[in-house]
């Protein structure tokens, strides 16, 4: 079935709750585990339909917040999603204590009971007043970037629609974009400022309401983290800086010769990777999509397959259109057994990484969207990101057919990027470590934190108020994350460690790589994140010797690469 058929209802909140409620009750006085496991089948199946609902209204809001009825449905699931977790937490209650749960555990695992106990530690009935204004307020700040209309050089542009000018080879040209995009979130950042400073407190209250210091240890429990603490977050930033960041700085180094520059750069001349400009994608959105059919065709049948019913069934929807929601994500439609790919085209190098990205988490739902129970479908947050940022390097042997000439651009800044990268990710991480344990920290103060840590992370940026809002340590505000999904950052890190393994496995042997990835990928999430990694012979990055191993392996690689002909 095409995404453009599958009917939205919504459901009837009252009806919904009191279905579970009677499941929780029926699953209580079951006599037997044959009983139980039916109850359980059942309220699985329940669980599907109304999931389904949420994600179709979220997608179809998020491709036009303008769109009047999804923008009511997404009023309507920020209110009933926290409503529900009261009775799911019932739910959840009553099945850790049922006397079937060794069965459960022979059956599907320990760790859907792992997980359900981490679950009763991240909600509270009293909490559900703070979950729906949180949602409120995070649906706004997604509404107003989705808003944007951003001057340049006679017309308008979103702030998608304006990221190819960011990158462009003319100084002058580049540098007016820069300001532009950055004039736009001055001009906007007091309600920046006081949606941050709201969430903040929302969830700091949350925190000490569910009997918690502040907000961390709450935030960790809401991400699900079932295998590392934030003793070992610490830990890996540590590792970051002192392996990491010193290769990331002697990349910019080079950048900042082969451009003519002086180091430090600044932002606009940081985001300019080679003289004759970055690389850009050979083709159009089609011409993408048809060489990411011949790419996954080609990797396995596994993949060939079901990059063919993304196509086909039209489950993907990338052009960057007004109205549109900023960024890029994969779902899953759990009653239709499909994923869904939601992205923003704009003619860059990105446009490339999201047939590969977000194709890598949509092929690990698409191999386990059989799963029982539903939550196995998907492992945890930086489990996830394993599969997306790996699948990027698989697609290197393909490139040419993605960038033409610009190949070799590609793979040199796709390996820089992803040293490059780890640095920030790890510092959106901190800062929020930062703002959570110390939430009484006035707006200014914030951007005053982000600015010190730019000098920890990031050295080779210039901060010298050239180019406004980012010059002044407040680009944090253009980072989704940090507003919708609170310590979600590290996620990436961690995958982008474990997919740099990937690139080195890659290197030496393709066929054994994608063994070790498929071993991976079909695990779901039956396994923790370093469960994961263990069963399928990979070195987990809280492990030092991870990460100073890619760093020494992608530094000289990055170091001898021939860029000769490339200007």
């Amino acid at each position: 079935m095409k995404f453009k058929e599958m009917t939205y209802v919504r459901p009837d909140a009252e009806k919904v709750k009191q279905e579970l409620k009677e499941l929780t009750e029926k699953l209580a006085s079951a006599g037997d585990y044959e009983q139980a496991r039916a109850i359980f089948f059942e309220k699985e199946e329940a669980e599907k339909q109304v999931m389904t609902m949420a994600e179709l209204a979220m997608i179809r809001h998020s491709i036009d917040t303008r769109d009047e009825f999804y923008d009511g449905e997404s009023t309507f699931w920020d209110g009933f999603g926290p409503e529900l977790g009261e009775y799911q937490q019932a739910w959840t209650e009553e099945l850790l204590k049922s006397p079937f749960r060794r069965d459960f555990e022979r059956e599907f695992g320990t760790l859907m009971f792992v997980n359900a106990e981490i679950e009763i530690k991240s909600f509270s009935p009293e909490i559900i007043p703070e979950m729906q204004k949180e949602n409120e307020l995070t649906t706004e700040y997604d509404k107003l970037v989705a808003s944007a209309q951003v001057p340049l050089r006679g017309k308008v542009y979103t702030l998608s629609q304006l990221s190819p000018f960011k990158t462009d080879a003319d100084d002058e040209l580049r540098l007016e974009a820069w300001k532009a995009d950055g004039g736009w979130y001055t001009a906007n950042q007091e309600r920046l400022d006081s949606i941050y400073d709201e969430l903040v407190h929302l969830r700091d209250t949350m925190g000490k309401k569910m009997g918690y210091e502040n907000y961390v240890e709450l935030g960790y429990y809401r991400m699900g983290r079932n295998c590392y603490t934030k003793d070992d977050v610490e830990k890996f930033r540590s590792a970051v800086v002192k392996y990491l960041v010193p290769v990331a700085d002697s990349i910019i180094r080079r950048q900042a010769e082969r451009l003519g520059k002086t180091y430090p750069l600044s932002f606009a001349d940081a985001a300019l990777e080679f003289r004759s400009g970055n690389p850009r994608p050979a083709g159009d959105a089609d011409a993408i999509l048809a060489a990411g059919r011949k790419f996954y065709d080609e990797l396995s049948p596994e993949t060939g397959e079901f990059f063919r019913h993304m196509l086909d069934d039209e489950m993907m929807d990338v052009l960057s259109t007004e109205g549109k929601q900023a960024g890029g994500y994969c779902t899953g439609l759990p009653a239709y057994e499909t994923p869904f790919i939601f992205a923003n085209f704009n003619g860059t190098q990105h446009d490339v990484e999201v047939v590969t990205h977000e194709a890598g988490h949509a092929f690990e739902y698409w191999l386990n969207r059989k799963r029982i129970p539903l939550s196995y479908a998907w492992p945890s947050m930086e489990a996830c990101e394993v599969h997306s940022m790996s699948m990027e390097f698989f697609a290197w042997p393909w490139a040419k057919y993605f960038f033409g000439r610009d190949e070799k651009k590609f793979l040199y800044s796709h390996l820089a990027g992803a040293i490059t990268f780890i640095p920030y990710g790890t510092m959106v991480d901190h800062f929020q470590h930062i703002v959570y344990e110390n939430p009484e920290l006035t707006p200014a103060e914030r951007h005053a934190e982000w600015k010190r840590l730019l000098g920890i992370y990031m050295p080779w940026l210039k901060l010298d108020g050239e180019i406004p809002f980012y010059s002044e340590g407040e680009a944090w505000q253009r980072q989704g994350h940090i507003y919708d999904s609170p310590f979600y950052y590290i996620d990436y890190c961690l995958a982008q460690t474990v997919s740099l393994e990937f690139w080195a496995m890659i290197q030496k042997d393709m066929k054994d790589a994608w063994a070790h990835y498929m071993a991976y990928t079909i695990q779901g999430g039956s396994r923790t994140f370093t469960e994961l990694l263990k069963n399928a012979d990979l070195v987990s990055p809280f492990d030092e010797a991870c990460l100073r191993g890619v760093c020494a392996a992608a530094s000289k690689w990055l170091e001898s690469y021939d860029l000769g002909g490339v200007e």
